[in-house]
């Protein structure tokens, strides 16, 4: 007999994907070019070419059963040195490669960092808006997600909500900062005030409540804001990064969790997560990434199109009468639609060959995403469309 949990999965496929596939039919009609789409985050800038010559010099420079063999399954040492190396350079943290265990993406880190810090039945908090695939990460692993409503005068938490929702049964918070979808950073006072109120429920509660810090979107921040290293600010948290955004990598899967030094247990986290990968088959990403990342660690792709994008469209969102908080990073924009009903609004966007995908999916009805990594040119080609779809719609 054949698995009813994800038999029953098939029935809620991802509407990103849908409509990304629904993008990529229609440009076999009319050329993919006049198909405007904003369905997929999936990076628009090219690589360093300090990470092409990087491979290339692999390629010619080490043995096959180096890059091509095993690697071992916490990672290769020398990498997970690296990354250590970096992030304390970067954020004056004291990891040592100990600390760090190489995954698949981002994704492969939160399965892990999950599995580390709950039990089945212990609830994991994360905020509205989120990233949708956060429910089979965590509901996989026998531990339950809850979302706190949003906030949506600026995305930032809604404490509010979020301490009645702070229970004993909760074993771990799981952010997302810069965020998908809304593009929103987390301020200082937000941060701040987040590990004052876990602090606190840790001693009313008599156990660690982990942060898990979502953080493949950690390199695209625009002019004037920062984004802050969650480690910083408290102890029991665990980063989850990817190099799919930072290096325009998503394709090779490659990320990490970076354990806090100063977390209950971080000895035992990264060991645990090896053990975690024989369950989960996980078995580390290839030798080959992983050496060629921590070649280019300390460099990004020239992402300062995402910027320039974001402005175009959050400038014309504004013009036609769009209520939208300006993101301060990431390659997502998050405006209200014009009618209640946001799947109405993105399918009504079809006919004039828009792809925006609606905030059901995020935890946020009402509102639609836009992942403007496209081309640039494409993007001023799109904001007519954008414009007869509002003014023929909506009489605006």
């Amino acid at each position: 007999m054949i698995s009813e949990q994800y038999k029953n999965m098939l029935k809620g496929k991802s509407i990103i994907r849908e409509l990304a596939e629904f993008a990529a039919a229609r440009g076999e009609e009319i050329g993919y070019e006049n198909v405007f789409d904003y369905s997929l985050g999936n990076p628009s800038v090219p690589v360093p070419e300090e990470f092409t010559q990087t491979m290339l010099n692999l390629l010619t420079s080490k043995s096959p059963a180096e890059l091509h063999g095993y690697s071992p399954s916490l990672g290769i040492p020398s990498v997970r040195k690296k990354v250590a190396q970096s992030l304390n350079s970067r954020f004056k943290m004291n990891y040592s490669e100990n600390h760090i265990f190489m995954t698949s993406g981002a994704a492969g880190a939160i399965a892990h960092a999950v599995r580390c810090v709950t039990k089945p039945g212990d609830e994991v908090l994360t905020f509205a808006p989120f990233f949708p695939e956060y429910h089979p990460y965590i509901d996989i692993t026998g531990a339950v997600l809850k979302v706190v409503p949003p906030n949506t005068d600026d995305f930032q938490i809604n404490f509010t909500l979020f301490e009645e929702m702070l229970t004993e049964k909760v074993s771990a918070v799981l952010i997302n900062s810069p965020n998908n979808p809304s593009g929103v950073i987390y301020s200082t006072a937000t941060i701040k005030k987040l590990a004052d109120l876990l602090r606190k429920k840790e001693k009313e509660y008599g156990h660690e409540i982990f942060i898990i810090s979502d953080e493949p979107y950690r390199e695209i921040v625009f002019e004037g804001e920062e984004a802050l290293y969650v480690s910083n600010y408290y102890d029991n948290t665990l980063s989850c990064y990817s190099y799919s955004k930072s290096l325009s990598l998503p394709g090779e899967r490659i990320g990490y969790i970076a354990v806090n030094p100063a977390c209950v247990d971080s000895d035992l986290i990264v060991s645990m997560c090896g053990q975690i990968s024989r369950g989960i088959g996980h078995n580390c990403p290839p030798s080959i990434i992983q050496l060629a990342v921590s070649e280019v660690v300390d460099l990004t792709s020239d992402m300062s199109v995402y910027e320039k994008n974001m402005n175009l469209i959050y400038n014309k969102l504004i013009e036609l009468g769009f209520t939208c908080v300006k993101p301060g990073g990431t390659f997502y924009i998050f405006p209200k639609a014009l009618e209640e009903d946001a799947k109405a609004f993105c399918q009504k966007a079809l006919k004039y060959d828009l792809i925006l995908v609606p905030g059901d999916s995020f935890g946020c009805p009402g509102y639609f995403r836009m992942a403007y990594c496209i081309d640039t040119e494409k993007v001023e080609r799109s904001l007519p469309a954008l414009e007869k779809f509002v003014k023929s719609e909506y009489k605006i």
